[in-house]
């Protein structure tokens, strides 16, 4: 994997860059929907191409493990050959979802017990278990094995839990030093800066994982509760201390408004549900605003969903009929609303891209963000 920053806004810390992977080159800022069990849920692969143009799509290594399990992703040749997917692809270590188990899972030195959500099974994820279930998926970009702290949390928890990811972190780089990926092409380790929303711990963190030297990082346990300024604040922080040369990945982040003010941070590469599952309940994110398509208003609006955009849907497709399908409860209003939402993610990432290139991102975010985040 290689990392190429190509330019870089006068009045803000944001980014273009490119990173390259074997399965091909992505652009960056990015936005990766998000497909935990090997499908970006309600969107065909095609249209993830040709008509949203995603770049890279993420797969869950706690998912896919589970379901449909190891033996055949290898049987198969790895995710990209068993989903149909050529191009790059990343896998989280499963943290996030073992975290949100809750009373389901116990967290020991040596990694993680926990029941299955599907039929109660018990299982253990250590580090060096989690980096051979992702060579065995073989996505190009594999995340660490983390503990996701939640908020709040107290300071010695968060303490001891970033700790015990710095711990986990040493042996999942062993672990990857130790194997070879499996399908002939290369795999990039991610580690997770981790240490809740104190200023010292992040930046404890921040440090530990800059000096192991990997080919990108991330930034984790962040987007689950904190206020947006919080967030704002230890991203800025952590954006600080990471390499600039690269690449720079903030995990599970977030509304276009975030996205933005991330990216004005120094973030790269962002990830999250929300285009997809918001659209499945009517939710629009569009170029003027957000659009809640089950009201009354909308209901004689032949306009189409958004010509700005670009792309077949946004444009070809009116509110009218979308609300319909979204009333009717038809399976199709979801698919077009999550085709829409993800047009209009990777839309913004890429006027944000042309922005900084042009030396206009900061004030075009400051005007950007005012109505990306307004209610029509």
């Amino acid at each position: 994997m290689k990392f190429e920053l190509t330019a870089i806004d006068p009045h803000s810390k944001a980014r273009a860059g490119m990173l390259t992977t074997d399965h091909g080159e992505i652009p960056t800022p990015i936005f990766m929907p998000v497909g935990t069990a090997g499908s970006v849920k309600a969107v065909h692969q095609r249209e993830l191409k040709n008509d949203i143009d995603a770049k890279i799509i993420l797969g869950n290594t706690y998912h896919l493990y589970l379901r449909p399990g190891l033996s055949l992703l290898e049987k198969a040749g790895g995710i990209h050959q068993f989903m149909g997917w050529d191009r790059p692809l990343l896998t989280d270590s499963g943290g996030y979802q073992v975290y949100s188990l809750g009373a389901n899972r116990k967290i020991t030195e040596e990694g993680v017990i926990f029941k299955s959500h599907i039929d109660g099974s018990k299982h253990t994820f250590t580090p060096e278990g989690v980096m051979d279930i992702e060579r065995t998926i073989g996505a190009d970009i594999i995340m660490a094995f983390d503990e996701c702290t939640p908020y709040p949390c107290e300071y010695e928890y968060a303490k001891n839990s970033m700790e015990l990811t710095h711990r986990w972190l040493t042996r999942c780089v062993n672990q990857v030093n130790a194997t070879s990926p499996k399908y002939g092409y290369s795999q990039a380790l991610f580690p997770i800066v981790q240490g809740s929303v104190y200023k010292d711990l992040r930046a404890q963190s921040a440090e530990f994982i800059a000096n192991q030297q990997q080919q990108g990082n991330a930034i984790g346990g962040l987007s689950v509760g904190e206020p947006h300024e919080m967030m704002y604040e230890m991203t800025e922080l952590v954006c600080g201390i990471l390499p600039e040369s690269k690449p720079r990945y903030l995990m599970g982040v977030g509304t276009p408004e975030n996205i933005l003010e991330c990216i004005s941070l120094g973030i790269d590469m962002f990830d999250c549900v929300m285009p997809t599952r918001n659209a499945r309940n009517g939710m629009l994110f569009t170029s003027q605003g957000i659009i809640n398509i089950r009201n009354e208003k909308w209901k004689d609006d032949l306009s189409p969903i958004d010509p700005e955009i670009g792309g077949d849907v946004s444009a070809f497709y009116s509110k009218a009929y979308l609300r319909h399908l979204i009333i009717a409860k038809e399976i199709l209003g979801a698919q077009i609303a999550s085709i829409h939402n993800l047009t209009f993610y990777l839309w913004l990432v890429r006027q944000a891209r042309q922005k900084i290139e042009e030396g206009t991102f900061a004030i075009w975010k400051n005007s950007m963000v005012k109505i990306v985040s307004q209610r029509l």
